[in-house]
């Protein structure tokens, strides 16, 4: 699993019928691989719920998600896995399959959304996002490393 974790001040998304945004928090680009397996999840979900990227009283990146009331805007991207090596065109041989690909999204939602409000973006949409990235701090999560 890969996940692109962004800092913001707001973000949201939107497609034809359907809009979810937030404020303050983080907005993750979710990749699943073709090898993930619920050990990969565990340690993401773990990872994203002890990330500490919000700043404490002295300016230091200290705190977690919920010590600042924080929320979440989770997008399924399988973009994410695609790799370029010797190609121009991308090549998405290790991103999951859909069938996979969209449990564990969903999963990794109701999972959040026990903890931290969260909201979603629409498995297999185009979908057009916007965000203010707050630092700017982007953090990158990666299973398999």
């Amino acid at each position: 699993m890969r996940a692109v974790i962004q800092r913001v001040l707001n973000a949201s998304v939107k497609t034809a019928s359907y809009l979810a945004s937030i404020d303050h928090g983080y907005m993750i680009l979710l990749g699943v691989h073709v090898d993930d397996t619920d050990v990969d999840y565990d340690y993401m979900l773990k990872k994203i719920l002890a990330l500490r990227v919000f700043e404490d009283d002295q300016g230091k990146m200290n705190l977690s998600i919920d010590q600042v009331n924080g929320s979440i805007l989770l997008i399924s991207q399988f973009t994410l896995l695609g790799s370029v090596k010797g190609n121009n065109r991308p090549s998405f041989t290790k991103s999951a399959k859909p069938d996979k690909a969209s449990a564990y999204y969903e999963r990794l939602y109701h999972d959040l959304n026990q903890t931290i409000k969260t909201e979603k973006g629409v498995f297999g949409a185009h979908m057009a996002i916007s965000l203010i990235n707050d630092g700017p701090v982007t953090i990158i999560i990666d299973s398999k490393e």
